[in-house]
């Protein structure tokens, strides 16, 4: 394999590094920090807003939801059928058989269980929603009498409080996933399954605002730069291949014009990946939180023809986690419902991320599991979690993973054209896109760079995105530089199951011997945040970089309505990071 030969020198780091902000923008989570840190700030990707009509807590992409349909069930059904043969867990009318007694229906035994430990550290407590911080003139007034007995109560007779207490506007990160189901707040994520978060609902003016107030947020609250002082910063974004030139373009023009940085430039995942870890060459399998990414690098060149985008990634395995122990019949009698309450979501997450493994054989855990249903009692149930090496497995069979649905933007939001930026789309039937569901059910995908395949596994994602290069040599030397990234790249027995079967997989008239993937030195979580840091201090690719007086200048009418003046021209200065 080939690494790169450059090292950073710290003295270099800490002068360029200061005033350089990187920000890697994901689905779930956004990490952003200084280049002079170690690892950057990793935030969930969201904010809820204060609902001025009385209701409780909604998600606004919520009804975009689809149930899997009797079909999926079945696929998911032989999925796991397929992973439980191969790993060799016995299915559950073995089981049954085999013990003394049968398990009970919601809770398992705990006796001779492989546990790793017990975590009870799972347990989420709600957020705060009340903002007591500004008191009222009522209670100055009354803490200034207090030695008039009559001055102790209000008109109606209770005791003035000491402070004001209302909503709190806005919340962000993880507070705002773990609010109250009964709190007066909408919960927006601007970023869904690799592409903004547009729907009907869910207009582009909204995500845009909701980008630009989460980075702000970031910005003042973690890394404690004001507004004015923004001028004295430089950007680098690290996005994701899935993004359009759209979605990039919007996204520079919030750290430009609206959060007041001198100057960005944008870097490709992948690459900022392969730099990382201090690789020129190598396949990145990039495993995030709802979208799977495979490219190929080559001397330090990203070669779009490799990149594959798979729709699935840590989330799909937490929430398959759930269904695999409702199939066994282990699950307490709570409602856990990861798609309406979030909360569930994140302790979802919590047991994946703990237990979660690829080994042969039933792997059982005992683990504590709690409800959210009911935000005043929160109720919890030592349970024993089964076959807990088949949710990773749906990487591998990706029908055991049914994503939830979110139709894309029609097609005309994707038009690289003067007028892209009106709030309202037209469809192909000439219905405005502020109309009901029924505008979205004809609507037309606009091909992108990249390749995206619903039921791809990622074993042949891999080898198509390798094979595809065309040359011998490459592909040897890339079958021997697997990198895996993401947070699912922790999961234990993930790379060894990797190897094997993409070894076999590889066809028989292909001379490669020998499949490697790489241990990473680093949290796998930061290395294409890493790899941006590296690329900024370096000045590579000086050229890309963007002031923001020639991106107002030549890019955007600052005024009533942003628009695109020049497209084109514009679109030659952001993609150039990409190596055709």
């Amino acid at each position: 394999m080939d690494y790169l030969k450059t090292v950073v020198p710290s003295q270099l780091m800490a002068e360029r590094g200061a005033n350089l902000v990187v920000i890697n923008p994901g689905s779930t989570n956004v990490r952003m920090g200084f280049a002079s840190q170690d690892v950057p700030f990793n935030v969930p990707h969201c904010i809820a807003r204060h609902k001025s009509d009385a209701g409780k807590l909604s998600v606004r992409d919520q009804r975009l939801n689809c149930r899997a349909g009797s079909t999926h069930n079945a696929e998911r059904e032989k999925a796991y059928d397929i992973i439980a043969s191969l790993l060799k867990i016995p299915f559950l009318t073995e089981v049954s058989s085999s013990e003394n007694q049968p398990l009970p229906p919601k809770m398992g035994r705990v006796d001779g269980i492989s546990s790793q430990q017990n975590k009870d550290d799972n347990k989420l407590n709600w957020t705060d929603v009340l903002d007591r911080s500004i008191k009222s003139s009522t209670s100055i007034e009354s803490s200034d009498a207090d030695e008039d007995p009559s001055q102790s109560t209000s008109d109606d007779g209770n005791r003035p409080n000491s402070e004001e207490i209302k909503y709190k506007e806005m919340i962000f990160g993880e507070d705002a996933l773990k609010i109250p189901p009964s709190a007066p707040y909408c919960l927006s994520r601007p970023i869904r399954r690799g592409h903004f978060n547009i729907s009907q609902n869910y207009q582009l003016h909204q995500v845009l605002e909701d980008l630009r107030t989460i980075w702000n947020w970031m910005l003042i609250e973690k890394l404690h730069i004001n507004p004015k002082d923004r001028n004295l910063y430089s950007v680098i974004l690290v996005l994701a291949e899935t993004f359009d030139n759209r979605e990039i373009k919007e996204m520079l023009s919030i750290v430009l014009g609206d959060l007041g940085f001198s100057t960005a430039v944008v870097h490709q995942e992948a690459l900022a990946a392969a730099f990382g870890n201090g690789l020129s060459t190598t396949c990145v399998v990039n495993i995030g939180a709802q979208v799977t990414q495979v490219v190929c690098v080559e001397d330090g060149v990203a070669l779009p023809h490799t990149a594959l985008a798979l729709p699935y990634g840590g989330d799909d395995i937490s929430r398959c986690l759930l269904w695999v122990q409702h199939r066994h019949r282990t699950w307490p009698s709570f409602k856990t419902e990861p798609m309406k309450r979030p909360m569930d979501m994140l302790m979802l997450n919590k047991i994946k991320e703990a237990y979660s493994q690829i080994r042969s054989g039933s792997f059982d855990a005992v683990a504590h599991v709690h409800s959210y249903e009911h935000e005043k009692s929160v109720g919890q149930q030592k349970t024993r979690l089964s076959a807990l090496s088949v949710p990773p497995m749906g990487l591998l069979y990706p029908r055991l993973l049914i994503p939830e649905e979110y139709p894309p933007p029609p097609r005309p939001w994707f038009q690289d054209c003067d007028d892209m930026l009106e709030d309202t789309w037209q469809t192909n039937d000439g219905v405005s896109g502020n109309g009901g569901l029924g505008a979205w059910d004809n609507y037309q995908m606009l091909p992108t760079r990249l390749k995206k395949f619903d039921n791809i596994g990622l074993v042949e994602a891999i080898v198509s995105s390798i094979l595809s290069t065309g040359r011998v040599d490459l592909q040897r030397k890339l079958f021997c530089s697997i990198q895996l990234v993401g947070g699912v790249a922790l999961t234990a027995g993930l790379a060894p199951v990797l190897e094997q079967r993409v070894l076999n997989t590889i066809p028989s008239n292909q001379p490669v011997e020998r499949v490697v993937v790489l241990q990473s030195g680093r949290n796998p979580l930061f290395i294409p945040w890493k790899g941006g840091v590296i690329l900024g201090v370096l000045d590579i690719g000086r050229d890309a970089w963007i002031h923001r007086e020639d991106w107002i200048k030549n890019g955007v009418h600052v005024g009533s309505g942003r628009k695109y003046k020049d497209s084109y021209f514009l679109q030659s200065q952001i993609m150039c990071y990409y190596n055709a």
